[in-house]
């Protein structure tokens, strides 16, 4: 196999440097089957990782991109044959061993996904790491009993790739989605991909007793902070709160009261580390009954490998509504 294009993230005097380079599969992680990749995705992970805004990389150099999609070119496990259609997202691409901004990826086969019956590659990648944390959260609250019967389901961060496709999924589930969001200008888009309606987050009152009126029978919440601790205020008795992100912060004040006194249930979205059983159940109810309904709208953004390092700073700035793909061959 020749020598491939990788788009590669090094530290150079404790500065990080990024660019193309051409590599070859022995150069990469360590691995049991070579695939080769035909689409990736941004994330804001992934924009932290290639500029150097957030310690993403556990160690130097590696190739970036937290999601790939392709075909098996050759393998060790009888499992994955060559010409079988795979994914990846998470599983340590990017942060412990090379990811997907590459013609090429050596992976260990134990976290390969086959992709779903009646999906594409790009597909795929226009829900990615972003549509998998959202449809792991969802699967996570109907473990925990969330129905659409109980009432109104409220998603922050609405305009990113986790908010877009939550929205879209529950939604299709037949949920009543209410939309969270900064940026007035896409109330149509929250609207056209499935929110009931919208609020605006400089016209929200986050109250301060511990708890106030109950006004959501759930949450999907991509800001963390002084909005999580609001959710926690104002999710009705038994309602789940699926915690995804940290966007406006770390930090959660908050008391026990509402656990206590509403039965208002904290949930944990790990997409990176997911056991592989759990994994492969989620992707085949993205493939079946939470597949999205609008990633026509949502993940209309396909830019080529070429354009990749221009970009992550919107993602940055907070300027990136939807899904971006990647085309990498």
């Amino acid at each position: 196999m020749n020598n491939f294009r990788a788009y590669r993230i090094n530290e150079v005097d404790g500065k990080i440097v990024a660019g193309f380079e051409m590599l070859s599969v022995d150069e990469l992680s360590a691995g049991n089957v070579v695939v080769k990749v035909s689409h990736s995705t941004i994330n804001y992970k992934d924009a932290l990782a290639a500029t150097g805004a957030g310690k993403i990389l556990r160690r130097f150099p590696l190739v970036g991109g937290i999601d790939l999609a392709g075909t098996v070119v050759s393998s060790e496990d009888a499992e994955f044959q060559p010409g079988t259609a795979v994914l990846v997202n998470g599983c340590g691409l990017s942060e412990t061993r090379d990811g997907g901004y590459a013609e090429y990826a050596r992976l260990d086969s134990k976290s390969l996904v086959t992709i779903p019956d009646g999906m594409t590659a790009a597909e795929c990648m226009q829900i990615g790491t972003a549509g998998y944390t959202a449809a792991l959260a969802i699967h996570r609250m109907e473990q925990n009993g969330q129905l659409p019967e109980n009432g109104p389901v409220v998603v922050t961060g609405a305009t990113g790739g986790v908010g877009s496709i939550a929205i879209d999924m529950l939604s299709g589930r037949g949920y009543e989605v209410v939309a969270v969001t900064g940026k007035g200008q896409e109330i149509d888009y929250l609207k056209r991909i499935g929110a009931r309606s919208v609020l605006l987050r400089n016209e929200l009152d986050l109250g301060k007793r511990p708890m106030e009126k109950a006004l959501w029978a759930g949450a999907i919440d991509n800001l963390g902070g002084e909005y999580l601790t609001w959710l926690t205020r104002t999710v009705d008795y038994g309602g789940n709160i699926a915690s995804v992100g940290l966007a406006a912060g770390h930090k959660l004040e908050t008391t026990v009261l509402p656990f206590i006194l509403r039965a208002v249930c904290l949930l944990g979205i790990n997409s990176v580390d997911t056991p592989q059983d759990l994994r492969h159940a989620v992707w085949r109810r993205i493939g079946g009954d939470l597949r999205p309904r609008h990633l026509a709208i949502i993940g209309d953004n396909t830019i080529a490998f070429d354009a990749l390092p221009a970009a992550f700073q919107a993602y940055l700035d907070g300027k990136v509504t939807g899904r971006t793909v990647v085309a990498i061959a």
